[in-house]
């Protein structure tokens, strides 16, 4: 298992207002799915996310959260924290089996069409006791895509319920377009750095509670955020980001986008190996 630095991929609010994007909803189009039913695509246009769909079983799940566990440690012990395992794909061979899973590659394709890039793997580990929230944001408000056709799979490392801050969304929200967002870069109970305001007039927020071994499903405009985790458990997820290969990626984000299904005819994405390291 290794940890060393890969390319951290984070553009500045600047270089993302150069960028042309178009960021407005593509509602799925599939009419003859594969895995998930015709009600649950419809589900995922009007709400915009699924949730509670088993992947793992308890025994997969346990040799996963070891290694989870293994990398935590050498993170923490590097001087990282529990926040900072990102584009992990790119440097663990292990998240890029979790990030080409077939069963969850099916889910996504669904969705998405048979051409389906993976570009995005990110632990988000609250600790017992973590002070930070995820402020209420929009996920395409970070990424130099266009157009904003990315879906998340959030696959719950732990049991991630209301006690221990799990996921909250908005139904609906992404049918709003992008919205006006505030910085919050010196807020340091926030792990990212933007923050829709009056987020909950919006709609009523929905507790996204999964055991471990289940996966959530989001939009990238679905607006979502967390919660302090005030409790003696922890909770992990890793999210895994699909879009269709008929997306554009600036600013060198195509370096790390993945064929997980079908393919990439124009060769925008670069389509990177399996890393030989754990």
């Amino acid at each position: 298992m290794s940890i060393s630095s890969a390319p951290k991929f984070i553009p500045t609010t600047d270089e993302l207002s150069k960028t042309k994007r178009d960021l407005r909803f593509h509602p799925s189009a599939t009419e003859h799915p594969k895995t998930l039913t015709h009600e649950q695509i419809a589900a995922f246009n009007r709400d915009g996310y699924l949730k509670g769909i088993r992947i793992f079983s308890d025994q997969e799940m346990g040799g996963i959260r070891n290694y989870f566990d293994e990398l935590l440690r050498q993170t923490l012990a590097a001087g990282g924290d529990s926040y900072s395992i990102s584009t992990a794909h790119l440097r663990h061979g292990r998240v890029y089996d979790l990030l080409t899973e077939p069963r969850i590659v099916a889910l996504v394709k669904d969705l998405l069409g048979e051409n389906v890039i993976g570009w995005g793997s990110h632990f988000f580990c609250k600790l017992p006791g973590d002070g930070k929230q995820v402020s209420w944001h929009q996920d395409s408000s970070y990424w130099p895509l266009s157009p904003s056709k990315t879906v998340t799979a959030w696959l719950a490392i732990d049991d991630a319920d209301v006690e221990n801050a799990c996921m909250r969304f908005i139904p609906g929200s992404h049918h709003l377009g992008h919205l006006t967002y505030t910085l919050s870069e010196n807020d340091e109970a926030n792990v990212l750095n933007q923050t829709v305001e009056g987020a909950e007039a919006l709609g009523r927020p929905v507790d996204v509670e999964l055991k471990a071994g289940q996966i959530s499903i989001h939009s990238d405009l679905l607006l979502h955020g967390s919660e302090m985790n005030q409790s003696a458990r922890r909770r992990c997820g890793l999210t895994l980001r699909y879009c269709p290969t008929s997306v554009r990626a600036e600013l060198g984000w195509n370096a790390k986008g993945v064929v997980v299904s079908g393919t990439d005819d124009s060769g925008h994405w670069a389509n990177p190996q399996r890393p030989g390291v754990e």
